[in-house]
């Protein structure tokens, strides 16, 4: 249906094709066939299938996993290694091993790969295996043209590298499948099988080569069980771990465009949206959402705890396809197998972002098509516009109206005269022209309009709607504001030269040079703007930057409708409380300007009044990767009427205004931002005789503590798990696997109740971790031409 923006599909599992394969009649050729024919009459649009069967899973654990040396029983050994060797040599299906073997049955298919394989064991030989087993069946999913394969989920953080690599190897095999990786929100221990490993104690692998260890195990690997580290772990860490796996994969994969997300929200989610909001920035293309999800309602009916449903309902922005997994297993008494795909659908209807997209008048139906699409931003000096591109932003109806309320207002305040002057300066096609004639109509003063365009073609249509519509009350002007001469001075100056960051269409230049129209009491409308940041993670818009794969794709900014992003800053907090709110302000532009210097015709002497610069310093609560830099704009066009893209203020000021989208500033290499560090942010406005353009590095930091030293958090916590140093050093955020905001208060708490005072530790400052290179060093890649 045309207001469904998610997709459905019912998971099935080896036991159900089987059953299937008793129900099986001359309609249906395969099982696989008869469960896509019942999918689809029950209104899914996919169907997910494991790709192999157990006899494949036994095959292989025969061949690659044998008794050990103790089982006295070399000859069989020899075999399965001759077995094992003549398989890797040429890895190789039989039919009994698959569940799907034709075109038909592949085309509305999710392919599952075998969930045991072990592309990140601890056992070097049983993680060689588990990768051939993989790229075995990629290989025949590739056959059978399969669009999607759906990987199992790593357990091991320690080699996590190696399926990444493994994952990497396939994606370079293959030039049109996508591959999708299964992961829990959190705590990826919910995927160990509840069965035995499939290396019990007493086997091993199928190598004699001495690097192999000689009684391997896959164990997943926990947490210290320290006492320090149990205080201090907390929700927050598990959903960083799983995170951070994600992140190593899709880095070593090189933010592979056919890599995506399943998110498995088989446990219960956190209320922390915070922490949750990391995964809009993901590619999440898939939600695995099992009937044990559900929980009964007072009826008795399935539906979806508070966390999930939140979850879930933020998710259908993406437009996600939703795998239901034992929906027919009865698992709740009311509603039956419908219950819960109809529980979906009424989620999907009520997200705001859905919601928003099917109203007309709203940005996000406006929009649609342009989320995370890059667009160069105009170069309003330099480049004559198109009468398609005037109309489109024509079809904004907030700005207009604000803009019009705005000389209203200010015709309003002007003193009894007989004689107001406004000139439009930059009229277009003349819409604020035509506005401006609506609010003198409105006020009841006596007011003359000025119009001056340089666009040859554009002052074309202001000559047929002067003749048609508003004769004898405008006067038109060709030329640039910044040469051409008016017969006198005005009241009121009108302009809309506003960017995506308010001066990035070069209107501070612009109105230097019409300034001189105004008089020394004359309002300007807008009277003044400025600009706004804060860092940002998106893997898709860091993609569609590189795309060229020349440095020019990564040093312009961008305008864009922000969709797959998340904002890693929060507001205040870092070392003594010294950084500012989520997103901050860079610098403003007011006009009239009073600190120019003018030749005798009123136009400055040069651009450098126009130069800004700004420091800023971010705090970042949450683990992230940050991509690039988000940049708004705030403008006050007259009194208490303004314009605002900026996310806390656009709905208060500007409601659904559709002009402007954000701009993005990209950044080369993603910057790794651990839980509690600081982003320090860099970026200036520059110019010459001929250009203006933006230059911005970036620096990140932690936060390192004095601690005195405590019996209970000196022990050891050395290894493979340990996240806490002594805390007799300097104590920085352990790690980013745990959430330093639950991580120090922790030991805050356990220092007051030890010694009845305020805890000793003190900040001793910050370390730097990492910096970016500086972005379009003398304008090099992106600029606006004066």
């Amino acid at each position: 249906m045309a207001d469904q923006v998610a997709g459905l599909a019912s998971c099935f599992s080896f036991e159900d094709i089987s059953q299937a394969s008793a129900r099986t009649d001359r309609s249906d050729k395969t099982p696989v066939l008869k469960l896509i024919r019942e999918s689809q009459t029950k209104g899914y649009d996919f169907v997910c299938l494991p790709l192999t069967t157990p006899k494949w899973r036994e095959r292989w654990r025969n061949m690659c996993i044998v008794p050990s040396a103790s089982a006295n029983d070399a000859d069989e050994n020899a075999t399965a290694e001759q077995q094992a060797e003549a398989w890797r040599k040429a890895p190789s299906f039989l039919h009994e091993e698959v569940t799907i073997s034709t075109l038909d049955e592949a085309v509305p298919v999710l392919v599952m790969v075998s969930d045991w394989l072990q592309l990140d064991s601890t056992d070097d030989w049983v993680r060689h295996d588990s990768e051939i087993a993989l790229r075995q069946e990629v290989a025949y999913a590739s056959y059978l043209n399969v669009q999607t394969v759906i990987l199992p989920p790593p357990r091991h953080r320690s080699q996590v590298a190696s399926y990444a690599r493994a994952v990497n190897e396939c994606l370079k095999s293959t030039t049109f499948m996508n591959f999708s990786i299964r992961l829990p929100i959190y705590d990826p221990a919910v995927f160990q099988p509840k069965e035995s490993s499939i290396i019990p104690p007493s086997i091993t692998s199928t190598s004699s080569t001495p690097s192999a260890p000689s009684t391997p195990k896959i164990v997943t690997p926990r947490a210290s069980t320290s006492k320090s580290l149990k205080a201090a772990r907390a929700p927050e860490g598990e959903i960083n771990a799983t995170w951070e796996m994600w992140d190593i994969i899709r880095t070593l994969c090189d933010y592979n465009t056919r890599l995506s997300l399943t998110l498995d929200l088989t446990p219960p989610l956190p209320s922390n949206a915070g922490i949750l909001n990391r995964w809009m920035a993901e590619p999440v293309h898939h939600i695995f959402l099992p009937a044990s999800t559900f929980i009964a309602n007072v009826k008795g009916y399935p539906v979806l705890p508070k966390g999930t449903q939140s979850f879930l309902r933020n998710s259908m922005a993406h437009h996600p396809i939703v795998i239901m997994s034992g929906v027919s297993s009865g698992l709740h008494t009311k509603g039956g197998e419908s219950a819960y795909a109809q529980y979906v659908r009424h989620v999907e209807k009520t997200s705001s972002a859905v919601q928003a997209a099917m109203t007309a008048g709203t940005v996000e139906h406006f929009a649609q098509g342009y989320q995370d699409y890059l667009q160069n931003p105009l170069q309003p000096l330099m480049d004559n516009l198109q009468s398609i591109t005037y109309q489109t932003f024509e079809q904004d109806p907030v700005k207009y109206r604000n803009y019009e309320e705005a000389v209203y207002h200010a015709l309003m305040d002007w003193p009894d005269s007989d004689h107001i002057v406004i000139c439009v300066a930059g009229a277009g096609r003349g819409p604020l022209v035509e506005r401006s004639l609506t609010a003198i109509k409105r006020s009841g003063r006596s007011a003359f309009v000025y119009a001056v365009e340089k666009n040859p073609n554009a002052f074309v249509t202001l000559q047929g709607r002067k003749q048609n519509e508003w004769g004898n009350s405008v006067q038109l002007f060709f030329g640039d504001m910044r040469h051409v001469e008016l017969p006198e001075q005005v009241d009121i100056l009108i302009t809309e030269l506003l960017g995506s960051f308010g001066d990035n269409e070069l209107s501070p230049e612009c109105l230097d040079g019409a300034m001189r129209f105004l008089k020394p009491d004359g309002i300007s409308i807008p009277s003044s703007y400025s600009a706004h940041l804060a860092p940002l993670s998106s893997s898709k818009l860091y993609n569609s930057a590189r795309i060229s794969r020349e440095i020019k794709g990564m040093e312009t900014p961008y305008v864009v409708m922000f969709q797959n992003v998340n904002i890693l800053s929060g507001d205040g907090g870092g070392v003594s409380g010294r950084c500012g709110s989520m997103i901050q302000q860079c610098w403003e532009f007011e006009h009239p300007r009073k600190d120019a210097t003018v030749d005798e015709r009123g136009l400055p002497l040069t651009n450098s009044h126009n130069v800004r610069s700004a420091k800023l310093s971010f705090h970042i609560p949450h683990a992230g990767v940050m991509h690039g830099l988000a940049g708004y704009f705030e403008a006050v066009l007259y009194g208490h009427v303004g314009l605002s893209i900026h996310p806390h203020s656009k709905d208060r000021v500007s409601k659904d205004m559709l002009s402007w989208f954000p701009l993005f500033f990209p950044f080369k290499e993603p910057l790794y931002l651990p839980s509690n560090s600081e982003l320090h942010v860099s970026i200036w406005r520059l110019t010459d005789e001929r250009q203006v353009w933006y230059e911005w590095y970036a620096e990140s930091f932690l936060p390192v503590f004095n601690s005195s030293s405590s019996p209970e958090h000196s022990e050891d916590t050395s290894g493979d798990g340990s996240f806490l140093a002594c805390t007799s050093t300097h104590v920085a955020v352990p790690s980013p696997v745990i959430d330093a905001v639950d991580v120090f208060p922790s030991l805050e708490r356990s220092e007051l109740r030890k010694s009845g005072e305020e805890s000793p530790r003190s900040t001793a400052g910050v370390i730097k971790i990492g910096q970016t290179s500086l972005h379009n060093p003398g304008g090099r890649s992106s600029w606006i031409g004066l």
